[in-house]
């Protein structure tokens, strides 16, 4: 019956599936059952054997099967970290081989990440660990950390915490952040079963609980959040996972979307108004070695000199000629575009610098086809940020033509 089920999904176009939810607590499971990830013969056995036999028929029919989601609960027996190493070193010792080819044709991780209030952003110029209070949070700055518990003010507050604990606070772990369950499965998956990045996606989750009848403060060493900064902390999280969270990291699906649109507003409205930034996912083989990095603990990436990112329309346009090319490639050629869109014309990159997080700035680069790498590299490595335009000065008339389409057409980029 349940092939029934999926086989309608799949007819229709679906691709993701899961199996289970959450069994690491009582409300999902009938009275009598002995709720322990010790608890093998009962729970761990039947569970891996039957979810392995599904994510096999998943992958047989062409789509993703999804590891199994544990609430993040931290005390034992309902320890998620406890319950996770349960289930993958049962598979390890009975289904290694099954396991590893299921890993390497298209299984995923799903997570629920109820991040609670495991987020901060920093106070401009008072370093990594420094907390802004919650009401000047604005999720059009940088400096936001959602990387908990490796985050630098938990860690300079218990440290050495990981998801897998390693500190007398945390006898049975930390899973309570946006990616830390992910990271978990993944350190444990590349030890069991030589894989390297295992894609992740929280298939519940958010800012939570949500704030509809005050302040929401679980961890007392955080900042609280409320109606008000709820909307800055929930587009941030998505923007830090788009341009900072490990690339095994898919995204999030908040929980649940009606309470959002009936009880925060405030919250979807923004999300509306700021552009989303798109995760770029490096091509990376699920099995294998060479990105060992990706499993580490994470480097805290500090908020980046120069312009913010880029929300629709940038506040400033930069035209760059490349060094030894004539300004007759831009005012000889573009005299249409100069007059109808006035850019900053310049043959200094280093001017990008001086743009603070506040503005964003797309550049238009003009170069010989000699020095594209270099002048993309010079641009795009420190300042990922930017929008990027390139023209190559192969040919004038090419060149004039390029910027007269584009202002015939009323664009100031093709």
């Amino acid at each position: 019956r349940m092939r029934e089920r999926m086989d309608a999904h799949i007819s229709v176009g679906s691709k993701w599936f899961e199996l289970y939810n959450e069994p690491n607590l009582g409300i999902e499971w009938p009275g009598g059952v002995n709720i322990d990830w010790r608890n093998v013969d009962g729970i761990i056995r039947p569970m891996m054997d039957n979810w392995l036999v599904w994510a096999e028929y998943t992958i047989s029919r062409g789509c993703y099967p999804g590891f199994i989601a544990l609430a993040e609960a931290t005390p034992d027996p309902l320890a998620a970290t406890r319950w996770m190493e349960a289930f993958l070193n049962y598979l390890e010792e009975n289904h290694r081989g099954r396991m590893t080819a299921v890993l390497a044709n298209g299984a995923y991780c799903a997570t629920h990440p109820y991040i609670l209030n495991h987020f901060y952003q920093e106070q401009p110029g008072g370093g990594p660990a420094s907390v802004r209070p919650p009401e000047q949070q604005n999720a059009r700055e940088g400096g936001w950390h959602f990387e908990y518990p490796y985050d630098p003010f938990q860690q300079q507050n218990d440290p050495g915490r990981t998801v897998q604990g390693g500190t007398e606070l945390t006898p049975h772990g930390d899973p309570v952040g946006l990616t830390a369950m992910g990271r978990l499965f993944n350190q444990l998956c590349a030890e069991r079963f030589g894989s390297q990045a295992i894609p992740v996606v929280g298939t519940e989750g958010g800012v939570w609980p949500l704030p509809w009848d005050g302040p929401q403060q679980p961890d007392r060493r955080y900042p609280p959040y409320d109606r008000n900064n709820h909307p800055h902390a929930t587009v941030a999280m998505f923007e830090w996972s788009a341009r900072q969270a490990p690339p095994w990291f898919f995204g999030l699906s908040v929980w649940k979307d009606d309470e959002y649109f009936e009880q925060l507003p405030a919250t979807v409205n923004l999300l509306r108004e700021i552009e989303p930034v798109y995760k770029n996912v490096p091509p990376i083989e699920v099995m294998g070695s060479g990105y060992e990095r990706y499993l580490d603990t994470p480097e805290v990436i500090p908020v980046r000199p120069g312009p913010g990112p880029v929300h629709g329309e940038a506040d400033f346009h930069m035209v760059i000629l490349a060094p030894g090319l004539e300004t007759r490639w831009f005012f000889d050629t573009a005299q249409a575009y100069w007059n109808t869109f006035r850019p900053i014309v310049t043959t200094r990159t280093d001017y990008i610098q001086f743009f603070t997080q506040e503005q964003s700035l797309a550049i238009t680069v003009i170069t010989p086809p000699e020095l594209i790498d270099e002048m993309t590299e010079a641009i795009r490595v420190p300042f990922p940020q930017v929008w990027f335009d390139l023209i190559v000065a192969d040919d004038q008339a090419n060149v004039a033509e390029i910027f007269n389409s584009r202002v015939r057409d009323g664009l100031r980029f093709g």
